[in-house]
């Protein structure tokens, strides 16, 4: 099992210093609003690539009359052993990420090798009826569970797209053979996105097929994706069209996760926020198993405020999958007794504080 066992911050969000011990499986922390629940979660996802479950800004990570930077440590219990991993910024760049593995300096994407985590929080919670965008990064963040390398096949199409969309409203007369190299690298790491992508999807559709029927809906998965076969030719023939809008119009970087609610055969965004909660669950429950399967160890889960608006008996069902899935799941709550039911899980509670 991967797990957290020790987590050290300073200056992140509300917490000038704060240091925690856990053990594998069930984390509860819990608090009164403003307490700093969520940002304990926030520091765990931020020990992994990206920009975390808030997808904040590192400037905004940083404790407002801190010292302007801040600097997350823990340490990862992992099948080789105990790793040391750090991350964090220093006042003078407040927005340049440092990353230490072991002491040793990294690139933020190497933190990939070491942990995979996901995560669920409540303005997921209508995930399915807002933007394509949103449920894209969810769907990113499943893939690297199983793709480590899919954090930097992303990073790359990223650069290449924003060099080329610089190139068409900047410099009307730039050269096409430079456009097309451009244009080329979209088509490869896009092409490797897609891969990941439909893999994933392909694979967790499957293992929702297998999941028991225990009170929690079970959502039938697609990936749309329009990307043309031939990405580079068709990016050549856009440029027009791009340049006017100021962006690529067509890509995997448009691509949606669709998800239809199979016991009511309708789509997820139509149903209620209730309704939408219990899908996601049954995806990130489907995903800790499919990623258990396939790699041996499930990853991270993060769940803010996830038995909030769940009755008794479903909130002690929930408790019993996370268990099964082997993984470490830390949750958060504002009430104590809503993880009575949380069997042997390691308890933080937290002081109020005015500032979350």
């Amino acid at each position: 099992m991967v797990a957290v066992t020790r987590l050290a911050l300073t200056d992140v969000r509300s917490h000038a210093a704060l240091a925690l011990e856990a053990a594998p499986g069930l984390v509860a922390i819990t608090g009164e609003n403003g307490a700093g629940k969520t940002n304990i979660l926030e520091s765990v996802s931020l020990l992994a690539p990206g920009r975390g479950l808030r997808g904040a800004s590192l400037g905004e990570v940083a404790r407002i009359g801190g010292a302007g930077g801040f600097s997350i440590a823990a340490t990862l219990m992992a099948a080789g052993g105990a790793v040391e991993l750090g991350t964090g910024t220093l006042a003078t760049a407040p927005e340049r990420r440092v990353v230490r593995v072991n002491g040793a300096a990294r690139p933020a994407s190497a933190l990939g090798e070491w942990v995979s985590v996901v995560w669920l929080t409540p303005a997921m919670d209508r995930l399915f009826a807002e933007s394509a965008g949103g449920r894209r990064r969810f769907l990113d963040r499943l893939v690297l569970a199983l793709h480590p390398g899919h954090a930097r096949e992303t990073l790359r199409y990223e650069a290449a797209m924003r060099g080329r969309t610089r190139l068409l409203t900047g410099h009307p007369g730039a050269d096409s053979g430079w456009l097309g190299a451009l244009e080329g690298a979209m088509e490869e790491h896009g092409g490797a996105l897609l891969r990941a992508r439909a893999d994933t999807v392909t694979a967790l559709s499957e293992a929702l097929a297998d999941a028991p029927e225990d009170g929690f809906a079970r959502p039938l998965l697609r990936l749309e994706d329009s990307t043309p076969a031939d990405l580079a030719a068709a990016l050549k023939r856009n440029r027009g069209l791009d340049a006017a809008a100021g962006r690529a119009l067509i890509g995997p970087h448009r691509a949606d996760l669709g998800v239809v609610h199979a016991g009511k055969g309708m789509p997820a965004g139509l149903g209620s926020t209730g309704e939408q909660k219990a899908l996601l669950i049954a995806i990130v429950l489907a995903h800790a198993a499919l990623v258990r399967a396939r790699t041996g160890e499930p990853p991270l889960m993060l769940l803010d405020e996830i038995a909030a608006h769940l009755d008794a008996p479903r909130r002690t069902r929930l408790f019993s999958r996370l268990a099964e899935t082997g993984a470490q799941v830390w949750m958060t709550g504002t009430d104590r007794s809503l993880f009575d039911a949380a069997d042997g899980a390691t308890r933080f509670d937290l002081p109020n504080r005015l500032q979350q």
